[in-house]
């Protein structure tokens, strides 16, 4: 273990985490293996995944049927380009059953390594959109504050989170961001769109993106009407929607694609994570059948685009195997379901503890947040830690979950694995409700309560 952590420390830069940290402590977990919604580390010491990795193991770990189909494909075609029409049998056949489960009228895809990339795919393709049709100045894009969508050059721009920018400076121009629905409510968030467009020329901008619920930014699930007032908004002045599923995608909201939660249809939707729980890297973005007429119609020679992996066949193999467990295990539902029963537990929280705010829930993504004062919604001051002192409390209890601390913000994610059952739930829910009572006490003195 000591060595482990030692080379760890010498070796391994880690993404999106604290080198002074890293090389101080070491690493947080090394992480064995993984059943279920389990993951025990090299000392032995079992953890409920309650983030699903990163938002992406739909089906759990430990799944043999999805090494099987690598190996058997591998043993067949490792890889093969899909560069210059060359094709093979796992990406069409992957691509037409993700059109199959995609929303109406999408039905063409295009296969990246991963969410960044697929958000910069659908980002480029929707300026070359344009751009082909003789309107090279529709270039703009659009995003929400609070938003994330990669980190590659556009989707870092197009991400609402300042503290990506500031990492390496602004990566790319004509990005602008409106405000969120889950803080202004869908009237004011609608007119902060408006007011974008309208300040920056509806003949400019190339599209508008935003996840059906905002991840990274705290699970932020928008108000009901708000994607229908976002769809007209579009239509209204002739802008393009892109649909960011990469979270929300293949079962995580308790439909295959979190859309349709709201019954809007995008005009693009990118995807990765969900689509191959993890297991290889994959993703991609499928576009509408206005969008890939135009494409075949109108585009000239070489689309200079496209990654190595794009369509990989070992990786197409899995996610085929990947949707059909989802599809045969009845995942979609049992997320709706679980999802429902983790609400209700997040309420029974809410409840004892007077330190929680609002709880929210949507298939298996939720969220709680901790504010100093549930009446007013008054936050704790950042000096307190409170979010890291619950991950650290539930880390303690087994349980591995996520902190936001955006903006002065103490919210704890959650995003298990959609195989989770009513007594993994409940044992979940005992867990966190120790957790938080363990930090309100602790706050006890210093808050006077």
């Amino acid at each position: 273990m000591e060595k482990l952590i030692e080379l760890d420390k010498k070796h391994f830069i880690h993404p999106t985490s604290s080198i002074q940290q890293q090389q101080e402590n070491g690493a947080k977990i090394i992480v064995d293996k993984g059943e279920g919604i389990y993951i025990t580390d090299v000392n032995g010491n079992v953890y409920i995944d309650a983030m699903s990795s990163l938002w992406n193991v739909n089906v759990g770990h430990g799944r043999e049927e999805l090494a099987e189909a690598a190996a058997e494909q591998m043993k067949k075609l490792a890889f093969s380009s899909t560069f210059s029409t060359f094709s093979h049998k796992p990406a069409i056949k992957l691509a037409e059953k993700i059109a199959s489960i995609a929303p109406e009228g999408l039905n063409a895809v295009f296969f990246t390594s991963g969410g960044s990339e697929s958000n910069d795919t659908a980002i480029k393709l929707v300026r070359h959109y344009w751009r082909i049709q003789d309107k090279p100045e529709r270039r703009k894009i659009i995003a929400l504050r609070r938003g994330y969508h990669g980190v590659a050059a556009a989707s870092t721009s197009a991400t609402g989170i300042p503290e990506f920018w500031n990492m390496a400076g602004n990566m790319m121009t004509d990005f602008h961001h409106a405000n969120t629905p889950y803080e202004n409510g869908t009237d004011k968030a609608i007119a902060s769109l408006r007011q974008v467009i309208e300040a920056e020329g509806a003949e400019t901008i190339a599209a508008f993106i935003a996840e059906p619920v905002q991840g990274a930014g705290g699970v932020l699930i928008p108000p009901v009407n708000y994607f229908k007032e976002v769809r007209k908004v579009c239509d209204e002045y002739g802008i393009l929607l892109i649909a960011d599923e990469v979270i929300t995608g293949f079962g995580r909201t308790g439909t295959m694609f979190g859309v349709e939660n709201w019954g809007v249809r995008p005009d693009l939707l990118s995807f990765a994570k969900g689509v191959s729980s993890g297991y290889v890297p994959l993703g991609g973005v499928i576009v509408s059948d206005e969008i890939y007429n135009i494409l075949k119609e109108k585009s000239k020679g070489t689309l200079f685009h496209g990654y190595t992996y794009s369509g990989h066949p070992t990786a197409a193999a899995v996610a085929l195997k990947n949707i059909e467990i989802i599809e045969r295990e009845g995942l979609v539902d049992n997320a709706r379901k679980m999802g429902d029963e983790l609400l209700k537990g997040f309420g029974r929280i809410k409840e004892e503890l007077d330190i929680i705010g609002d709880v929210r829930a949507i298939g298996l993504l939720g969220a709680i947040e901790l504010v100093e004062d549930p009446k007013t919604n008054k936050r704790f001051s950042p000096d307190l830690q409170v979010s890291a002192k619950v991950i650290e409390a539930l880390h303690n209890r087994g349980v591995i979950c996520r902190a936001v601390t955006y903006e002065g913000t103490d919210i704890i994610c959650f995003a298990p694995p959609l195989i989770m059952n009513l007594s993994q739930v409940d044992s979940l829910i005992e867990r966190v409700y120790g957790a938080i009572k363990e930090i309100r006490e602790e706050l006890t003195i210093v808050l006077n309560k």
